[in-house]
């Protein structure tokens, strides 16, 4: 079936957005119905057996119809190469992550690459002797959880030609940059990657991405594209470094890279700041025992003004990365003072009197909730003191903010049903919910995880895309993270057309 053009989705039942009008007592019967597709869109819908079934026909068999779902952050390479990078999240220490990572054997470069170092709670910090004394002579990178730092051996800072630091840490742009050259693998060997990624995603009943990749990516994107991708829509975003190049070829957010329609033109990416686990987000107050430190902006404020408008004199739409309050101020004032609506990145840690700046700004709040249960010991650790609101994602709802949810896979995992539960029950372990004022209702969380967000979510009715996907639970009466979490997926639909099917 994988591949086939769908004609009647039949004997299913309606969750989310449309819902309600498919209720009315007037076509009622059991609430079951046949969904017919043509042309990529939704055709018809009636209740089912009421009309014949002609062509291919998906029996849903009783499962719930829900919009395809999105993730709009992603680090899609890196995340198609973290499943076969070994992880030292468990490492309670830098000698337990060193020896563990010393028990690694190199790859075919002679490197030797890890994930997911995370030393935020660690009693002592992370040195260059300490990695050196277990790994010796074999270049060695631990990347971090957040993707903001890369920790390295003095046998990898030979081989990369850089000066060596006291804690052999190199962060933000410089951290950016080893990822990327580190990432730098034969192009069969990433589009399989990228091939495999995207089959799993599908499974999750995801039909489209929003590219965050480091670098230029345009480029393998339209290798892959000319090949004939097909399992998911990709919007492939450009970071300062190369907007030039993306004006020059003509390109405006939504345009095709190729003659392959799935593939497009994403936004311009601008760091504001940095990141809660590398303690580089920019704040207004003190880190909680680090006086004075406050982390920094990644862009002047005067450059975000410029960028936004230069990007948007070409048809491109700006996003920009802020975790910290401070980061949030300066994104909402470049977009203010260029007089253009645009999107936030992460949006982690936001002051009441900007919540209300999104929605009047007409700026999208792009977040991450799987986040806000992997660093809550990590944010009352090193935020607990801040005058502003960390992860104020019913707060931003309230207030009529655009609610787009992603993954910022590899930093979480690719799956947008983890990012509805950690938004909708604020925990993932024994513990109770962590600042549970701040949770969403499932049918807002859904929303945010369908291609418009949660002020514009696609609607499952007569002229709407035929990207969809097939549950086997009502997700509007989950009540627990678990089971939300696991929402078993019978199929996916991309355009009609099967990309998963159980």
């Amino acid at each position: 079936m994988i591949g086939e053009h769908i004609d009647v989705v039949a004997n299913v039942r309606v969750a989310g957005e449309g819902r309600a009008l498919l209720a009315h007592p007037d076509v009622e019967r059991d609430g079951v119905f046949d969904v017919w597709l043509a042309a990529g869109a939704i055709a018809d819908i009636a209740p089912a057996g009421a009309l014949p079934r002609r062509g291919r026909v998906l029996d849903a068999g009783g499962g719930w119809l829900v919009p395809g779902l999105w993730d709009h952050h992603t680090h899609f390479l890196q995340w198609s190469l973290a499943t076969t990078r070994p992880s030292v999240q468990h490492a309670a220490s830098p000698e337990e992550a060193a020896r563990f990572a010393a028990g690694i054997a190199p790859g075919a470069d002679g490197r030797r690459v890890l994930t997911h170092w995370r030393d935020g709670l660690w009693a002592a910090a992370p040195t260059r002797a300490v990695l050196d004394a277990a790994t010796g002579d074999v270049p060695t990178y631990l990347l971090s959880s957040d993707v903001h730092a890369v920790w390295l051996n003095s046998a990898a800072f030979r081989r990369e030609r850089l000066e060596p630091t006291h804690d052999g840490l190199v962060r933000e742009a410089a951290a950016f940059a080893l990822i990327d050259d580190l990432d730098d693998v034969a192009g069969s060997v990433a589009d399989a990657a990228h091939d495999r990624a995207a089959r799993a995603a599908a499974a999750r009943g995801v039909v489209g991405i929003w590219d965050l990749e480091f670098g230029e990516n345009h480029g393998p994107w339209r290798r892959r594209a000319d090949a004939g991708w097909d399992a998911l829509r990709v919007f492939s975003n450009v970071y300062p470094d190369d907007l030039e190049r993306a004006i020059a070829e003509g390109l405006a957010t939504g345009d095709p890279l190729g003659a392959n329609p799935l593939v497009r033109m994403g936004m311009l990416k601008v760091f504001g700041d940095g990141a809660l686990g590398s303690r580089t987000a920019a704040t207004t107050v003190d880190y909680d025992g680090h006086a004075g430190h406050r982390g920094a902006l990644g862009t002047d404020p005067e450059r975000m003004v410029e960028l936004v408008a230069r990007a948007a004199t070409a048809g491109i739409a700006t996003t920009i990365h802020a975790i910290g309050d401070a980061a949030n101020a300066a994104a909402l004032d470049a977009f203010a003072r260029a007089g253009l609506s645009g999107r936030i990145e992460h949006a982690q840690l936001v002051a009441a009197p900007d919540v209300p700046r999104f929605s009047r700004l007409g700026v999208d709040a792009s977040v991450q909730p799987q986040h806000l249960v992997d660093d809550r010991d990590l944010t009352d650790a090193y935020w607990s003191c801040q005058h502003a609101t960390p992860y104020p994602l019913a707060t931003l709802a309230a207030r009529d903010a655009n609610l787009l949810f992603g993954s910022d896979a590899p930093v979480s995992p690719l799956d947008p049903w983890a990012q509805m539960a950690a938004a909708v029950f604020r925990t993932d372990d024994e513990r109770a919910p962590w600042r549970p004022e701040q949770a969403l209702d499932i049918r807002t969380a859904l929303a945010a995880s369908t291609a418009g967000g949660s002020a514009d979510p696609q609607v499952i009715l007569p002229g709407h895309a035929a990207d969809l996907a097939v549950v086997s639970a009502d997700p509007l009466r989950c009540r627990d993270a678990a089971s939300l979490r696991s929402m078993p997926v019978q199929a996916t639909l991309l355009g009609g057309r099967v990309t998963h099917a159980a």
